[in-house]
């Protein structure tokens, strides 16, 4: 029998919580090996100076985990690894796009068991959460909405609130209400391509605005809106994806009073919002009558979400939205609605997000060291950067072909590019499964490549 006596630091969560994360982290770090025989409850709780109540309950969380196993007369052992991780698919692990701008993963084993814990309240819920229900999620779904949107500043009432299937299927139906085949609508110059494939796929004529180091600039907009007459305008005004530009405050403040002059109808795309400590607040606060904002999870959380908390200029809009929803998607899943509900709820949300926050902040650390001297465009808290490539190198393309079997996520300005000629420029993306060694590898043979005396033309 292990003499254990686990070590609380006393966070702050309740005692009996400390001690199954505790007896969690010494197993995973090997101070305990799987069958090792823990103290008997009223014997630890002796030890601890604490009730046998808690221990007991200390003891039921951690078996409720999947960390140990109790039988009668013989006492309680830590459980065979087989309890834990034998489910674990290879080909799930596998299934990675790395070409996609991902978030850093979590790797903390706390933050992890934080996670497991949503699981198991699905799990818990899983025959409820298995039926059709709300396209636009429950009072209780727009209220954990509410409390996440409201750090963006934003208070909105909750019959302007939808939980929605994804950023991409909520600019499907949003254009769909707003514009028909044939209309324009505009956007940045290099913008999202989700965005531009979207508007293609509804067959509608995108025009992208000039921009500089702010954003899009509004002498450009009320010129195409004079020419154009749009029935939207799409915008990522924080880490615009893909040259990671945050539009400052009072870029956004004349952006705003244009809409409103206008009475544009806007979608604004928040996708990276959560992520900065000091964000800019929304362009839906300075517009609220125009502008539709999604706050989507895929970045501040996890893409596998699939997620969005959206809020709609109005009531009536909010309710036409779920109309359109229902046509085009049914609803959004249950299961990761009340992942999310659940993870807001007890913190673990917030939690991810700063963990993606520091992580992406040690990444673009990475870059900036590796890649110094070379033209790129970046920040603290993206996923990626904009790198230009050298004068008189061969291009992109060719940049391309070199990185082709690289676990590193390139993709070339043209999948951006909305107005005039493609830049010689690439997206290189910094989070997804790849660790800071491998990608400081990566980064170093990206920038040897850059470098490479045959690259000049």
């Amino acid at each position: 029998m292990a003499d254990w006596i686990p070590d609380i630091k006393r966070g702050g969560k309740p005692l009996y919580v400390e001690i199954a994360e505790t007896l969690e982290s010494d197993v995973r770090l090997g101070r305990l090996k799987a069958g090792t025989r823990l103290p008997p409850q009223r014997h630890l709780a002796k030890r601890l100076g604490i009730d046998f109540t808690t221990v007991s309950r200390a003891y039921a969380e951690a078996r409720q985990r999947g960390l140990i196993d109790s039988h009668v007369g013989r006492g309680t052992f830590v459980a065979p690894p087989a309890n834990r991780s034998d489910r674990i698919d290879p080909d799930r692990v596998g299934a990675e796009d790395p070409t996609m701008n991902m978030p850093p993963e979590p790797t903390d084993p706390a933050l992890l068991a934080k996670m497991r814990e949503g699981l198991d309240y699905v799990g818990a819920n899983l025959i409820s959460l298995l039926r059709y229900q709300s396209p636009t999620g429950s009072e209780r779904d727009k209220i954990a909405a509410s409390s996440w949107l409201s750090m963006r500043g934003m208070v909105p009432k909750l019959e302007r609130i939808a939980v929605t299937p994804s950023a991409h299927a909520t600019m499907t139906a949003i254009l769909s209400l707003t514009a028909e085949p044939g209309d324009t609508v505009l956007c940045e110059a290099i913008t999202y391509p989700g965005f531009r494939g979207i508007a293609k796929l509804l067959r509608l004529n995108v025009v992208g605005l000039d921009m500089d180091e702010a954003g899009i600039v509004p002498e450009a907009l009320e010129a195409a809106i004079a020419l154009h007459r749009p029935k939207m305008l799409y915008l990522n005004p924080t880490l615009q994806n893909p040259t990671t530009i945050t539009m400052p405050i009072a870029r956004r403040l004349a952006v705003a009073e244009i809409i409103n002059e206008y009475r544009l109808a806007t979608i604004e795309d928040d996708a990276y919002g959560f992520i900065p400590p000091k964000a800019p607040a929304p362009l839906a606060v300075s517009a609220p009558d125009y502008v539709w904002h999604i706050g989507g999870l895929a970045k501040c959380i996890g893409a596998g979400l699939r997620l969005a908390y959206t809020v709609a200029p109005s009531a009536r809009d909010a309710f036409a939205l779920s109309q359109a929803l229902r046509a085009v998607s049914g609803m959004a899943s249950p299961i990761s609605i009340a992942m999310a509900t659940h993870w807001i709820e007890d913190g673990t949300a917030d939690q991810i997000r700063r963990f993606i926050r520091s992580e992406s902040a040690a990444r673009q650390t990475i870059a900036a060291e590796i890649l110094q001297g070379f033209d790129f465009a970046s920040d603290p808290h993206a996923f990626n950067i904009w790198l230009r490539m050298p004068e008189h190198s061969e291009g992109r393309a060719q940049l391309m072909g070199r990185l082709s079997r690289r676990h590193l996520g390139v993709i070339p300005s043209d999948a951006f590019t909305a107005a005039g000629p493609a830049q010689e420029a690439v997206r290189i993306c910094l989070g997804g499964s790849i660790s800071r060694e491998d990608l400081g590898s990566e980064l170093r043979f990206l920038a040897n490549a850059l470098a490479a005396e045959d690259w000049f033309a």
